[in-house]
Formats: structure tokens, sequence, C-alpha cells
């Protein structure tokens, strides 16, 4: 059974930095896609960043230049190190990755942005 567990997330000032980890419990090359996705209270998830197997990355506007994906294969596992952290970045993070059309989900951790 695939799992995927996230860490990492936490309370930081705003202009602060913070670096997801979301590890696999299989390799991360068998899935197409692996990214992160984030949802905050009152809204519905939203992709925030993803890695393909083939390496190509796709970020949304809101974190382009702030937020990068990257991922170490030995340790199955992908990273979002997320930079100029704003309020408005306050949500749950989640990892996510798909084979074909099934899709998995970490359990999320919690991202704060506060003074």
């Amino acid at each position: 059974q695939v799992q995927l567990v996230e860490s990492g997330g936490g309370l930081v000032q705003p202009g602060g930095s913070l670096r997801l980890s979301c590890k696999a419990s299989e390799n991360i090359f068998n899935f197409n896609t692996m990214g992160w996705y984030r949802q905050a209270p009152g809204k519905e998830r939203e992709l925030v960043a993803t890695i393909n197997v083939g390496g190509k990355i796709q970020y949304s506007d809101d974190v382009k230049g702030r937020f990068i994906i990257s991922r170490h294969n030995v340790v199955n596992t992908v990273y979002l190190q997320m930079s100029s952290l704003k309020p408005e970045d306050t949500a749950v993070y989640y990892c996510g990755a798909n084979i074909l059309s099934r899709y998995y989900w970490g359990q999320g951790t919690q991202v704060t942005v506060s003074s």
C-alpha cells in the first residue's frame, strides 16, 4: 500500500522559510507525478507545485519565484522549499502522487505564517 508521509510544517513569521518533506513508501519514479497541494480554511485544495517522472516542474502563480520543489530518489523523498512566506500561505499542505488515474495523499502538515 502506498504511503506518503509529510513533515516540516510549523509556525513561521512573514518573510521566513520552511522546508517540507514528503517521504514515499516506494520508489518515487513509480509515480507519474508527485507534488504539493494546500488547503486553507474555507477554501478548496489547490495545486502548489508538482514534478513529473521526467523532471518537468509546475508551480502555481502564487508561489512562483518563492517556492522550490525538488526530489531525492535515493531516499524516496520530495521536498518543498518555501521562502518569503506570507500570511496567505497559511494552510494545510498535502503531498500528493499519482500512478495513472490512481491518486494518493499524505495526512497533511500545517503551515502557519504569522507574526
